[in-house]
């Protein structure tokens, strides 16, 4: 039996992931059947709480081998691969909408959905959820046709992340143990050694988006008084498990292993930016030079196969807009972020520099071409005179080929700038450029 949920949390408390433990807790009579999801759907939504996740979880008895995957106060969990018999449909129903209601952020604005099916909706939910704007109506007519129980809150606009959730069927994968603190600690400052979070980024390599080397900070626990104590990505589970455990913390209440899209790139549409909301990656040519503006934030226009757009690298990037900087015109990217509606600008994730254009500096004005006289500049009125025999002349002037200080290769931001889907260089198996 799949169970689906999602807009449980607020901007202030909760995390939508606390309550699959709760829910594996509760419903302890059944096997978790497979991993549970965590499913990461479209960033640019202009609604979305902190990490815009929804949750999938699937119950029955399970048959053949098993693997711990979590341990909720004291008690280990198990998967399972395979199912012997499905969970219990009213049960399942009833201890998930207690659970759901009961922890839901109702009075800060969450507007929960709850879904439990036996089959999987189709997985086009997935990719539009992830990708665009999905609409509420054509979600509830495919629940309908599986036959699938729905149950929303205060509008229920979490049935939507819901059935993007329970209809992923990943093609790009990563994993993610995440540790809960106990109660009592909630709303306290999390007690975690930087430096071990910064050794094992280092000796963990399938880890990654852990610690930034640079700032020295760490980048696995939120800044939320949420019941979260950490959470470490991966692309190996049993290493992941390593890494986890070598972290010096306050101890866990909980933690448990989670399947997710993370560090995919899943919402990526390959494509010149169109629709607003939504997030591309495109090929385009640097028309102006990079300018600053009030923020410390970093703007530059590109021209596309649709027109010109510009682009932003804002102060949250941090080093990244240095790299930004040193862009001049007739460079050509490829381009990675999310297009904004108003200011509408392109929030660069992450770029490819592919060719750098030469940029040259004046060193002098031009020798007159009648009798190789010194010019002065005509100012606005473009060109030169020429000093001794004044001679006006459509000159240019005496320049030099600069060194740029870009060069071709991949750039991101740091660490704690990365979007939870964004793919890092690392898991594209490409090295990060250093200017």
């Amino acid at each position: 039996m799949f169970v689906a949920f999602d807009d449980t949390d607020s901007l202030e408390s909760m995390c939508t992931t606390f309550l699959a433990t709760e829910l594996i807790k509760t419903l302890s009579v059944y096997d978790l059947i497979g991993l549970p999801r965590l499913v990461r759907l479209n960033p640019a939504v202009p609604w979305k709480t902190r990490g815009n996740g929804a949750l999938c979880l699937r119950f029955g008895v399970g048959k053949g081998e098993c693997r711990m995957v979590g341990e909720i106060e004291g008690r280990p969990i198990y998967s399972y691969d395979k199912m012997y018999e499905e969970a219990d449909r009213d049960l399942v129903r009833e201890v998930s909408e207690k659970i759901v209601g009961r922890w839901s952020r109702v009075d800060e604005g969450a507007s929960p959905g709850l879904i439990i099916s036996e089959k999987k909706p189709q997985q086009k939910l997935y990719w539009e959820a992830v990708r665009s704007i999905v609409d509420k109506g054509d979600v509830l007519h495919e629940l309908q046709r599986i036959g699938a129980d729905v149950i929303g809150w205060e509008g229920g606009r979490g049935i939507i992340g819901a059935s993007a959730a329970m209809a992923w069927r990943p093609r790009d994968r990563t994993y993610e143990i995440i540790t809960y603190r106990q109660k009592e600690r909630w709303g306290t400052p999390r007690q975690l050694d930087d430096a071990s979070v910064r050794d094992m980024d280092l000796n963990h390599p399938s880890t990654f988006n852990n610690y930034d080397h640079h700032t020295e900070r760490r980048a696995i626990s939120p800044h939320t008084p949420c019941p979260v104590l950490f959470g470490v990505r991966g692309d190996d589970p049993k290493e992941l498990m390593s890494a986890v455990f070598s972290l010096r913390s306050e101890p866990p209440a909980s933690w448990l292993m989670f399947l997710s899209n993370q560090g995919t790139d899943d919402h990526l549409i390959h494509g010149v930016p169109d629709l607003p909301d939504r997030s591309y990656d495109f090929e385009c040519v640097v028309t102006e030079a990079p300018r600053t503006v009030p923020g410390g934030h970093v703007i530059f226009e590109v021209r596309t196969s649709k027109g010109t757009l510009e682009c932003a690298a804002y102060e949250p990037t941090k080093e990244f807009r240095e790299v930004v900087r040193s862009l001049r015109p007739g460079d050509r990217l490829r381009a990675f972020g999310e297009l904004r509606a108003e200011p509408r600008t392109l929030n660069l994730e992450k770029m490819q520099v592919m060719e750098t254009a030469k940029e040259l500096r004046k060193v002098a004005n031009p020798r007159c071409p009648a009798c190789g006289g010194p010019t002065k500049s005509m100012g606005s009125a473009g060109g030169y005179r020429c000093k001794r025999c004044g001679k006006r002349n459509a000159l240019a002037p005496i320049a030099q080929e600069v060194a740029r200080t870009i060069a071709p290769g991949w750039y991101e931001p740091p660490v704690c700038a990365r979007r939870h889907l964004g793919k890092p260089l690392k898991r594209m198996g490409l090295q990060r450029h250093q200017s």
